[in-house]
């Protein structure tokens, strides 16, 4: 357990930031190494960033493909469980294996302290042999800068902050982002709304029968390749979406299609490029999430890409943190249930492998 140092300073091996899917997978593994540690989880409860998901939302895989590493969440082959399903999920497992978390804890800062990582809180500070970055991106919700898009007087809405279809109901909509989350937003909103789908380029569609069963499949043999320094196969993009029930629903009311962007907002609506202009109420951007990674910033490790160099999932620059769950760069589907375990897993044995080469051996 951790021990107390004056000051009100806590001394742990392992400091996890994030109490999401991937500090509970870096978590299963910390507590069999024997090495004191403690996730630090700037939620209020347990369900990391599927708290913060639509209402309707489905997993795209069956529990058993939707799981963390040493339980496998309820359900038969072929059910999809809800986002209420994955929340109350992560909850019993933090149970399940009596994980260490505290909560609210907001990291605000990291600094070096000698040999050790401070990490600084609005619940104080903790010294740390290693840190494990964790925090995902949905912190980060990303909008891209179109031309007038601060006059528009219309409502705005990320897809982070998007629960539901009813505010729009009778509305003009325009969904922008043509990834998985565009696609199942606009399938739920044209139920209720005039609503159009604006893509940079026409979305590509997996076959029916294709789910992250397919998916994490081809991650797992990239992987495979990797490690057995073989050519990496060609996979499916991550960007193609997967024709969950509905989205199947929207192609068959014939609404699953998609326009090229707009040229500039107006004050109560948008100009196409053809120069015709249209009235709009509403804009929900579906746009992606960047690294939330503010809080390693006093560590000069953050690249201007935004991201971490990374050796494997350790940071080049400061060889005491690891990063976790960021998506592909950090792991090949790492941003995944199931994917993510397979990074935490070779981190974590990085990390008792590195602290245990780097503690004094008694005298014999």
């Amino acid at each position: 357990m951790p021990k107390e140092f004056l000051g009100g300073v806590e001394d742990v091996d392992v400091v996890v930031i994030g109490g999401g899917q991937s500090g509970l997978a870096a978590a299963y593994y910390l507590r069999r190494t024997g090495l004191s540690f403690v996730v630090l989880d700037a939620q209020d409860r347990p369900g990391g960033a599927w708290l913060h998901t639509w209402d309707s939302l489905h997993l795209f895989s069956p529990g058993r493909f939707s799981s963390l590493p040493g339980w496998i969440m309820e359900g038969g082959p072929d059910y999809y469980p809800t986002r209420a399903e994955a929340i109350e999920y992560l909850g019993r497992y933090e149970e399940r294996y009596d994980l260490p978390i505290k909560r609210p804890v907001r990291v605000t800062a990291m600094t070096r302290a000698g040999d050790r990582l401070r990490v600084q809180t609005d619940r104080g500070d903790w010294l740390a042999s290693a840190v494990i970055s964790a925090t995902g991106s949905w912190e980060q919700p990303y909008v891209p800068d179109y031309p007038g898009r601060e006059s528009f007087q219309g409502i705005q809405l990320h897809s982070a902050h998007y629960r539901s279809p009813l505010p729009f109901l009778g509305q003009r909509v325009l969904v922008m982002g043509g990834g998985n989350s565009g696609a199942q937003i606009l399938a739920e909103v044209s139920r209720i709304a005039d609503a159009t789908w604006v893509t940079l380029a026409e979305p590509t569609f997996l076959a029916d029968h294709i789910d992250g069963r397919y998916l994490f499949d081809q991650a797992t043999a990239r992987y495979r390749a990797q490690q057995e320094g073989q050519p990496l196969p060609e996979p499916a993009s991550l960007g193609d979406i997967v024709m969950v029930p509905p989205v199947r629903d929207a192609r068959d009311r014939g609404v699953l299609q998609s326009t090229r962007p707009f040229a500039r907002f107006t004050m109560d609506g948008v100009v196409w490029p053809n120069g015709r202009e249209e009235r709009v109420d509403a804009v929900i951007w579906c746009t992606g999430f960047r690294p939330s990674l503010d809080h390693l910033h006093a560590l000069d490790v953050v690249e201007e890409d935004g991201r971490v160099r990374l050796d494997g999932n350790r940071s080049v620059r400061e060889p005491r943190l690891w990063l976790v769950g960021y998506g592909n760069w950090t792991g090949f589907a790492s941003a995944t249930l199931i994917g993510v375990g397979r990074s935490a897993r070779a981190t974590v044995g990085e990390i008792a492998s590195a602290l245990a080469s780097s503690t004094p051996q008694p005298s014999s």
